[in-house]
């Protein structure tokens, strides 16, 4: 794997057809899908993949059959995130094993961990591994930020090559930018796709969108535009990630309307089930009925952008 790994990296979804069943048809299309919009890796059992949601069988014939078909087109990171830290070592290992390229840990969640002892838990965790790791800050899930002091010391870490902030905390961002100059085989890469163009200008080298696994071509095109000096078609093009976010993320009250959302979509374009991992469950009719409306909508403006 080529270092530092920039551009987009979707995460993505994981193609459901009963509570612990693969769409494995469904799963071969949606990586052709995302992977002809030119991105640059893909991220499985991340929060968009539900990955926690799923059982450890599962998680481990998601790896075997995503590896395989990729074929090492692109990188493939692997989450392995668990409140168990064995969990996460047998994990990584078979990921190692089908030939994923990377491997990333958020904070343990559910009893939060103090700085010292998240410290520690990458001392011990590194070792065990096979794999390069990023780490992935998502303190609203785990609770617990990476705070930059720790990020300072993870830069001592050879085996450690990047964060994925999902903070939305730009503040943050900015002073991560600053710390991983000292290493240029590190990755930083913005979670909230609302923010992608933002943390393009102050450092980050891309972005673990989740909107991705829809419109791929877009979120690459803000890449390249910004990478071409164009930021009026960035910001253009970044327009409309927020209308894509605005248009399928915001159905309904609940955090979980974004998983849903993407999904939804997804199905609605053919590529996949949208059956979701306990306890959640798909859109219903209603809701199912606007994310068609807001499909057509959007890719009638996309095509208008050559997208």
């Amino acid at each position: 794997m080529k270092l530092p790994l920039t551009g987009i990296i979707p995460p993505l979804v994981t193609p459901l057809r009963d509570r612990d069943a693969l769409d494995v048809a469904g799963l071969e299309k949606l990586i052709e899908h995302v992977l002809s919009g030119g991105v640059n890796g893909l991220f499985i059992l991340g929060t968009t993949g539900e990955g926690p949601s799923l059982s450890y069988p599962l998680r481990r014939e998601l790896i075997e059959r995503v590896c395989r078909q990729v074929k090492q087109r692109v990188p493939v990171l692997v989450g392995i995130t668990d409140t168990a830290f064995i969990e996460s070592v047998h994990l990584a290992r078979y990921a190692a094993l089908q030939g994923a390229d990377a491997l990333v840990v958020a904070p343990p969640y559910y009893l939060p961990e103090a700085q010292p002892e998240l410290q520690e838990y990458l001392d011990h965790l590194i070792p065990e591994l096979e794999l390069p790791l990023y780490l992935y800050n998502m303190p609203a899930l785990t609770k617990v930020h990476f705070e930059l002091d720790t990020v300072r010391r993870a830069l001592d870490q050879p085996r450690i090559i990047g964060l994925k902030d999902s903070s939305g905390d730009l503040d943050y961002f900015k002073s991560a930018a600053g710390l991983i100059r000292q290493r240029p085989d590190w990755s930083l890469l913005i979670g909230p796709e609302e923010k992608l163009f933002a943390s393009l200008q102050l450092g980050g080298d891309g972005g673990v969108s989740g909107g991705a696994n829809l419109f791929p071509k877009l979120y690459v095109q803000v890449i390249a535009a910004q990478r071409a000096g164009n930021p009026v078609r960035a910001q253009e093009l970044q327009a409309q990630i927020q209308r894509v976010s605005d248009s399928f993320y915001r159905i309904g009250k609940y955090s979980s309307s974004i998983i849903k959302g993407i999904k939804c979509a997804l199905a609605c374009l053919g590529l996949c089930d949208d059956f979701m991992a306990e306890p959640f469950h798909r859109f219903r009719a209603d809701e199912r009925d606007l994310v068609k409306t807001r499909l057509k909508e959007i890719e009638a403006e996309l095509s208008k952008l050559n997208l």
